[in-house]
């Protein structure tokens, strides 16, 4: 018996995020959600991203997932998770450690990323 390929949900990927130290690791799993968020169905979206993903115990990378889940549920025009509101940053985290990248992000880190205290540039969330 076969089963049919399921994308990757936030949580899914909270789950991988968890165990994993290694910064680089930790940004291909990102973007490899939103490459399978890109392939699913429009109909299959909301479900990847509406649940609450576990904690994983790194605050930045828990305020993350949220930002993610709040664009995402912008950009098909819905409210963002409930669970995602309580989770903000007191201090403006910058992923990227290179002052170009920084100063990019701050210019264009989408509302939602923004609104959560994570600046990631527009153009680093289109690569992904």
């Amino acid at each position: 018996m076969t089963m049919a390929y399921q994308p990757m949900t936030l949580a899914d990927l909270a789950g991988q995020l968890a165990p994993r130290h290694d910064e680089k690791i930790r940004w291909k799993l990102v973007w490899e959600f939103f490459e399978e968020y890109r392939w699913a169905a429009e109909r299959q979206q909301p479900g990847l991203f509406l649940d609450e993903p576990p904690l994983i115990g790194n605050e930045q990378w828990d305020v993350l997932l949220a930002a993610i889940a709040e664009h995402l549920a912008a950009q098909l025009d819905l409210a963002p998770p409930e669970w995602s509101r309580a989770r903000v940053l007191g201090t403006p985290w910058f992923p990227s450690s290179l002052r170009s990248k920084r100063m990019e992000a701050l210019v264009s880190a989408p509302a939602a990323f923004r609104k959560h205290g994570v600046y990631l540039s527009a153009r680093d969330l289109e690569a992904a």
